[in-house]
């Protein structure tokens, strides 16, 4: 008996320290999430005017991504990011309760979860089984919205913690708490996904004092390049930690700059004499346009010894394939039962391939396979985007040959269009299958 109970014990204390090994290869997530940044704010997205040396840094120790899509507008994109779903299907602003988040699924697996900065996607309001806590989320602090009126309220977890009206603080305020998180929060003996999505870049920006009016930019400028200091110390608490190596570290934004003049017109409460825009490039219009502006952004991944440091791909990458790529990095299993849109990008992140996913729906609007971009005549735009130059028309277009969307080619590939309306309408058919199966 006694013999019996000993080989037990040994055979469990193996299996656990098997099980310890195995939790000890899975990474850390750490995604780092601004607002509103332009594909060309910086340096290394070739902005000759901004100073962004520690993004250019971890673009250098990792992999630089120049076809990566996330939404076009702020709500759409963090439901899309958390759930590896079209906004079409994970509903934006409006998120609902039952949509299943990436913290959820690796809560379940023993990661420790934390989400600091903008949410919103509970409708800006505090309706507590869509806040953070209940998506999935160990710890929350930050502001349910925007900042548009000037003034953001906070929350931690789903307590009331204060408010401001200074909008040059918020950039320090998420990463020291963010620090702190890692310092003081979390254990040490348990893998953690951290969620920092920043209020800056959007719409009423500010920089704190030490940055106010020392960039080159205007004080747009200003706030990039205290966003990329904040994010070096952010950086910096990792290496304190020794958590860099193995830490997968995603920099990425949720659509593209506001850059329409109309706009700034019809908005007040901006600093006097501000240009708060961003720079996208050679890329046309900006947020809330279905052009590659709206939706191609900046991102940089860095895992060392996993990501191929100093790369550059074109592959197409997007925020909706997070969930499915740390479902394969992280050992959890993908939701089956709700189409999830994402791909699993591992082969691509770890440079065992240089191919990303073969399409990309733009919301109400067109698709992209391959080179090819197609826009339907009546594509959604918000309406400050809106480009008056634009024909209702299809629009065919060649990426890897005009980047900038300005020669339309649907005429003479009429073959080419009519596969990607095609493919455009069974992705869609996709939310209208869903849609009746839970009305059953």
């Amino acid at each position: 008996m006694h013999t019996y109970l000993r080989s037990y014990r040994w055979a469990a204390l193996l299996w656990l320290l098997s099980g310890i090994a195995v939790a000890d290869e899975r990474p850390n997530i750490l995604i780092i999430f601004t607002d509103d940044q332009g594909y060309a704010d910086l340096a290394c997205y070739g902005n000759e005017k901004n100073k962004t040396p520690r993004l250019d840094q971890l673009a250098e120790e990792g992999t630089r991504f120049t076809s990566f899509y996330a939404q076009t507008v702020c709500g759409p994109s963090r439901s899309a990011l958390l759930t590896g779903r079209y906004p079409i299907r994970s509903k934006g602003w409006g998120m609902p309760a039952s949509e299943i988040t990436f913290a959820e699924l690796m809560r379940e697996r023993g990661y420790q979860t934390a989400c600091i900065g903008k949410w919103d996607v509970s409708n800006r309001k505090p309706i507590i089984d869509r806040m953070p806590n209940a998506q999935g989320f160990d710890y929350y602090f930050g502001t349910l919205g925007a900042n548009d009126g000037g003034n953001v309220k906070f929350h931690e977890n789903n307590t009331p913690a204060g408010s401001t009206r200074d909008m040059g603080s918020l950039t320090t305020r998420y990463t020291d708490k963010a620090i702190d998180y890692l310092k003081n929060k979390r254990q040490a003996d348990k893998p953690f996904v951290l969620y920092v999505a920043h209020t800056m870049m959007h719409t009423i920006i500010n920089a704190s004092e030490r940055f106010r009016g020392k960039s080159a930019g205007g004080l747009y400028g200003d706030v990039v390049e205290e966003f990329d200091f904040e994010t070096g110390r952010l950086l910096d608490a990792l290496d304190q930690l020794k958590l860099s190596r193995n830490t997968l570290v995603i920099y990425t934004s949720d659509n593209g700059p506001w850059n329409q003049k109309k706009y700034t017109s019809k908005k007040k409460g901006h600093p006097p004499g501000s240009v708060f825009w961003g720079h996208a490039g050679p890329l046309r219009n900006g947020k809330g346009s279905c052009y590659e502006a709206g939706y191609r952004v900046p991102c940089i991944v860095r895992w060392p010894g996993k990501v191929p440091a100093g790369r550059v791909s074109d592959a197409i990458f997007a925020t909706i394939d997070f969930l499915p790529t740390f479902a394969a990095l992280c050992d959890f299993q993908v939701p089956a039962d709700r189409r999830v849109d994402g791909v699993d990008q591992t082969g691509l992140l770890l440079g065992k391939r240089e191919t990303g996913r073969e399409h990309f729906y733009f919301g109400n609007a067109g698709v992209r396979q391959g080179k090819w971009k197609y826009l339907k005549p009546d594509a959604h735009f918000h309406g400050y985007a809106i480009d008056d130059d634009r024909k209702r028309e299809a629009e065919l277009y060649d990426l890897a040959t005009d980047l900038g969307e300005r020669t339309n080619l649907a005429d003479q590939f009429p073959d080419r269009v009519a596969e990607l309306k095609a493919l455009m309408v069974s992705i869609e058919d996709g939310d209208r299958l869903e849609a009746k199966a839970n009305r059953r």
